[in-house]
């Protein structure tokens, strides 16, 4: 779906492989030891007691620390590729977090987006209902994330990354989405009453529909940015008379 998922489908596929294949090697040792030393009906004998075993103690010391070493090694690699920042992004969107819906800046053409809290039926929000965030197909998008009020976090299960949105922190992250489509999002930490509320669509388009999508908000006079003056916290400065 994006240029990171490979990376992350690989990391998660490999990871229960290798679980699997520890969970059966244990499973094996055990069921092995309950079959070749149980305790057979005439023998009276205790086993042979050992204070220690050094070849066998080295063994289930570095063999975990080797395995642990390795899903090490590979979570860092694949994490670190995620969040690099290095590249010089095509496009780059603000995205503010609040309860309970979600505020676009597309800072490159100063245009903005908000939505409402959708309204659910029981199953799921109509797609038509929820704050569409328009994406460019095959091109670098930056993401930078700030909330108006509380922890919420920006997920996109298809991306199959999600990063929190934090009150007074700055998260960023860059990926190219390269699928068309139209793909569900929703704030993935619990931020209140109407937390389940808090969905949105990403659209994956051509540059054409997206440049589109722009002018559409330009002409709906929706210019300029939804800064920081919207938070919370200003706006209740701002009612105290500070």
């Amino acid at each position: 779906m994006t240029n990171q998922t490979d990376g992350i489908v690989r990391l998660w596929t490999g990871s229960w492989i290798a679980a699997l294949c520890v969970g059966a090697l244990v499973w094996g040792l055990l069921i092995w030891c309950v079959i070749v030393y149980r305790k057979r009906k005439d023998d009276h004998r205790l086993p042979v007691q050992l204070r220690y075993h050094l070849p066998l103690e080295l063994l289930y010391t570095f063999v975990p620390i080797l395995m642990v070493g390795v899903l090490f090694f590979y979570t860092v690699k694949t994490q670190d590729e995620i969040t690099d920042l290095s590249a010089e992004p095509d496009v780059n969107i603000e995205v503010y977090g609040r309860q309970w819906s979600w505020d676009f800046n597309y800072t490159d053409e100063d245009v903005w987006d908000s939505g409402q809290p959708a309204e659910l039926d029981g199953t799921m929000a109509p797609a038509a209902d929820l704050v569409t965030l328009y994406l460019p197909v095959g091109e670098r998008v930056e993401f930078t994330l700030r909330s108006r009020d509380v922890v919420h976090s920006f997920w996109v299960p298809t991306f199959l990354y999600k990063l929190d949105v934090i009150p007074g922190e700055t998260n960023r992250f860059q990926v190219v989405p390269q699928v068309e489509g139209v793909y569900l999002g929703k704030c993935a930490e619990l931020c209140g009453e109407q937390h389940g509320n808090m969905l949105l669509n990403v659209a994956v388009v051509s540059r054409e529909e997206y440049d589109a999508h722009l002018e559409q908000l330009r002409e709906a006079g929706q210019t300029g940015v939804l800064d920081e003056s919207n938070d919370r916290q200003t706006l209740r400065r701002e009612g105290d008379g500070g």
